[in-house]
């Protein structure tokens, strides 16, 4: 019988930890920390991962700032207003919401954000610092993934792990997290060249599938005991919720879930804990730029 691995529960552990840090802080006459947040345009689903990202906020006892953009927002303003946030030091930590509009290049975006203040965790200075294996700013999503697999207690040293999706936000990174010293996985990327994909996934002890393509990996390639990591979030057609739509997992989780020793909900696994990632990151920043 499978396990749920809940990112609500602790994701809610570790808001009750980031809360009790901060209340030490007020009680000192510390810096409180304020996290801000840039959206561009009115993506639903950025729309709502902001908001509960400000919700997030209210409960630990962060300052935040949500600065709204029209999606016709030019490359020069929105950097504008980055340096206006990289400037600011009433601001701990930042993010800018991806995706954005198509006409604005996010690599520039992320690059342009001051390092100190790299809540998500993107800049190539933090991504380098994690690399090396120093202590820094975690890309959210890794991080959150890399913190159930240690609460949780799963073993993943010389184990099997197969990432399906190489990008820079979670598959790359998450890839040199589980190989360092501490998780000391053997990683393997599979992505659209890898050569017969359920080969890798047939041998898999953990499958981490970050693709956005709901329902891709299926009950086949799955073998029995394995640990299943769902990123997926896609937002598909629902006659059964008031919206109309439901979130949908890239796991086809019913058929998939029977085989697993652990595995993740969509939702309720992986997003709460990249969503606290924000908060941690912040708070780092904020001890960081204080001294305390």
């Amino acid at each position: 019988m499978y396990q749920l691995i809940d990112g609500k529960r602790i994701s809610a552990e570790i808001r009750h930890e980031i809360a009790e840090k901060v209340a030490g802080r007020a009680n000192h006459g510390l810096t409180i920390p304020h996290l801000g947040a840039i959206l561009v345009g009115d993506d639903g689903s950025s729309e709502t991962y902001v908001n509960n990202k400000v919700k997030d906020c209210a409960e630990v006892g962060f300052k935040s700032t949500l600065i709204r953009l029209a999606k016709d927002t030019t490359e020069a303003e929105l950097l504008q207003r980055i340096a206006l946030l990289n400037a600011d030091p009433g601001i701990n930590g930042f993010i800018v919401q991806l995706p954005l509009p198509r006409h604005i290049p996010e690599a520039r975006i992320i690059e342009s954000i001051d390092p100190r203040k790299d809540a998500d965790g993107f800049h190539p200075a933090n991504i380098g610092r994690m690399v090396a294996g120093l202590p820094g700013f975690l890309p959210a999503t890794p991080y959150g993934i890399v913190e159930l697999l240690k609460r949780y207690k799963i073993d993943t040293a010389g184990k099997n792990c197969v990432i399906i999706g190489r990008s820079n936000i979670v598959g790359r990174p998450l890839s040199i997290l589980l190989s360092q010293k501490g998780m000391d996985a053997t990683v393997t990327l599979v992505h659209t060249k890898t050569r017969d994909p359920r080969y890798f996934l047939g041998e898999a002890d953990i499958i981490v599938a970050a693709i956005g393509s709901p329902g891709f990996v299926t009950a086949d390639m799955v073998k029995e005991g394995a640990v299943v990591i769902d990123v997926g979030t896609t937002r598909v057609p629902s006659d059964q919720t008031k919206t109309g739509w439901r979130l949908a997992g890239d796991v086809d989780f019913v058929n998939v879930a029977p085989k697993c020793s652990w595995i993740t909900p969509v939702p309720g696994g992986v997003g709460p804990m990249t969503r606290v990632a924000l908060l941690r990151n912040t708070l780092m920043a904020t001890e960081l730029q204080t001294g305390v």
